[in-house]
């Protein structure tokens, strides 16, 4: 049973008094008038629009490459401190940012829409190869960032990167749902979107590394109580990468662990298929969805590295053949 299930278990049995109440329409963040330069400082990005996003950098003192680093679902910048300083002394610059409704970025809690994500990565791309000229860049998301990954660069006029990494790429949407749970949520988003769920309860573990997820649930950037909106925008833009997967036509690498408890097996198995040809994947048999900071971090750091630069994956875990799980 993946988390979905688990979740809507848990939400349906008052949910369906839902249907009887009047509609109304899910929160989603706006851009405002384009009336600001763009600007990336070691602070914050400013978009156009006059938000400043939140930003963190792990500068080498000489970058091979620039890693563009997007976090995952109620998560923000701080998902990439460690394999961010890390990267230093592999002479990667690691440029992480909040998006808008996460960390310390505007309208915490309210979902940003998945227009207003692809605008505003493809403005740190944009700035990021103004400060740093002549410099590949690597875009590496993790979770719903690799979702916004991939709706990202298979969307029209997007700017030119070298690269992207996928680490559990949250690409499983409505297809995933059955068409009872797909009614309880559009239902639930559009009669009373700001309802909060937890997730408590529901036995689902994100990483084998347990003193990181108690500091988590003690993070208040990190958000806990998510609004039924948000998790309907979340459902949109993985089905969107979910389908948009074939169209990537850049050098990808794709990482899953098999303990991975928040993005099941088969849509993994599906996008792995849909890669280009000269993709990469590499399925970790220790790695949990948090593979970046579950115990074995420091291993899927390496990978990322030698792959960026010499597209070697020095743990021995890529995968020769398709398909993913051989004995399922």
């Amino acid at each position: 049973m993946n988390y979905f299930d688990r979740l809507f278990r848990q939400f349906t049995p008052w949910a369906m008094a839902l249907f009887f109440l009047a509609a109304c329409s899910p929160v989603v963040q706006q851009a405002g008038p384009e009336t600001t330069p763009a600007e990336l400082t070691d602070r914050y990005l400013q978009t156009r629009d006059g938000e400043k996003l939140p930003v963190k950098i792990w500068a080498a003192e000489e970058p091979a490459a620039i890693i563009i680093a997007v976090h995952g679902f109620n998560d923000y910048n701080n998902t990439y401190a460690f394999p961010g300083s890390w990267w230093i002394g592999e002479e990667l610059t690691t440029i992480a940012y909040d998006q808008r409704g996460f960390g310390e970025a505007p309208n915490f809690g309210i979902w940003p829409g998945q227009e207003l994500m692809i605008q505003d990565l493809a403005t740190m791309v944009e700035e990021t190869r103004a400060t740093y000229p002549g410099k590949p860049i690597y875009l590496l998301g993790e979770s719903m960032g690799g979702a916004v990954l991939i709706t990202a660069v298979t969307s029209d006029d997007f700017p030119e990167v070298d690269g992207i990494i996928l680490s559990a790429p949250a690409v499983w949407g409505w297809q995933a749902l059955n068409p009872f749970y797909q009614a309880v949520l559009w239902t639930a988003a559009h009669t009373v979107p700001e309802v909060k769920m937890t997730g408590q309860g529901l036995g689902i573990r994100a990483s084998d590394n347990i003193s990181m997820l108690r500091n988590l649930s003690a993070d208040p950037l990190f958000i806990k109580e998510t609004r039924i909106d948000s998790v309907y925008g979340l459902v949109n833009i993985m089905d969107a990468a979910y389908d948009a997967v074939k169209d990537i036509k850049l050098p990808t690498l794709l990482l899953y662990g098999e303990n991975d408890q928040l993005v099941p097996k088969e849509p993994i198995e599906k996008i792995a298929a849909e890669l280009a040809p000269g993709s990469d994947i590499v399925l970790y048999e220790n790695g949990w969805h948090m593979l970046m900071r579950d115990l074995q971090g420091p291993v899927v750091w390496r990978d990322i590295a030698e792959w960026i630069k010499k597209r070697e994956i020095p743990s021995g875990k890529k995968i020769a053949s398709l398909p993913l799980f051989k004995d399922e």
